[in-house]
């Protein structure tokens, strides 16, 4: 796997658009490798996982693993101890390209590799939530904040805000980081523009309801007394995802580094909704929906 991430690195590094492309191919079909079943052996998908720069196959989409599957296949327990150290962490690698994709400027081919970005981006962080703490910090967070912006196509603005979403989610101290850099301002500012696309301005509501809704940076579990070692963020499920994580506790952690992305201070929906209304004057009605209606089907918060 060190080899197909170094393959993959190589051409995310690269200033020409194809090798960028090819790079972002790459780390999608290792994703791919351990995301979606393919009815063969773990040894055997190891030995085919040489990702080649060509079309995507036109046949069925392959199913997606169930999260015993996931949890149980030895590469992603390989992807995901990887993850843990700066040489091999791959939502690093993204970042620093779409840093660069975005200081190129917007023409069609460069929108579709910002797309293509996003898309890993927001996978890397479901595979590895500890990569998540990347958006605790103000560079990388406007990074996000610039794609709102209006010169962006709406489809770029459209998967930044569930990257943003991605990013946020059970990680209070990257959202004090997004309401440090005005964040608030940058989606409401958005939302009002005459010129925002309709579907961007679902998006942005489906944000905001996200926003109000109370923080939980983590959930305690029998599996989380036993080890506290364990990222409270992981703690969703003792039996699967407390499981899938265990291995990637590290010497670091116990020498005290922080290993859960999901640390920080958290503030209550009254003080954030404060917060939103410096910025939009009908915050309350959005309270009151949220608390009757239970959007994201009460999955969030």
């Amino acid at each position: 796997m060190e080899q197909l991430l170094s393959l993959a690195f190589d051409n995310l590094s690269s200033y020409d658009g194809l090798k960028i492309r090819k790079g972002l191919r790459q780390v999608e079909g290792l994703l791919a490798n351990i995301c979606l079943s393919r009815g063969q052996s773990s040894r055997d998908r190891r030995a085919s996982s040489v990702v080649k720069d060509q079309e995507m196959d036109e046949h069925e989409p392959l199913p997606p693993k169930s999260l015993d599957e996931v949890t149980d296949d030895p590469a992603f327990c390989e992807f995901f101890k990887l993850q843990e150290g700066f040489e091999w962490n791959v939502a690093m690698r993204l970042v620093s390209t779409l840093d660069r994709l975005v200081a190129r400027g917007g023409d069609g081919s460069n929108d579709l590799l910002i797309l293509s970005a996003l898309d890993l981006v927001q996978g890397v962080m479901l595979l590895h939530p500890p990569s998540k703490t990347l958006f605790s910090r103000e560079m990388h967070m406007n990074l996000l904040l610039d794609l709102l912006e209006p010169d962006f196509c709406p489809a770029i603005q459209s998967a930044t805000i569930v990257t943003l979403v991605t990013a946020l989610i059970d990680t209070p101290r990257n959202t004090r980081t997004f309401e440090n850099l005005d964040g608030l301002l940058t989606i409401t500012s958005l939302f009002r523009n005459r010129c925002t696309s309709r579907e961007v301005k679902l998006k942005l509501i489906e944000f905001l309801y996200f926003y109000l809704m109370p923080e939980t940076p983590s959930i305690p579990s029998a599996r989380a007394a036993q080890d506290p070692q364990l990222p409270g963020l992981l703690q969703r499920s003792p039996s699967k995802l407390a499981k899938a994580f265990s291995f990637g506790v590290s010497k670091g952690a116990e020498n005290g580094r922080p290993r859960s992305a999901g640390e920080g201070e958290t503030r209550t929906q009254e003080e954030k909704q404060s917060l939103l209304g410096r910025h939009l004057s009908s915050v309350q009605e959005l309270v009151e929906d949220l608390r009757q209606n239970t959007p994201f089907g009460g999955v969030v918060g």
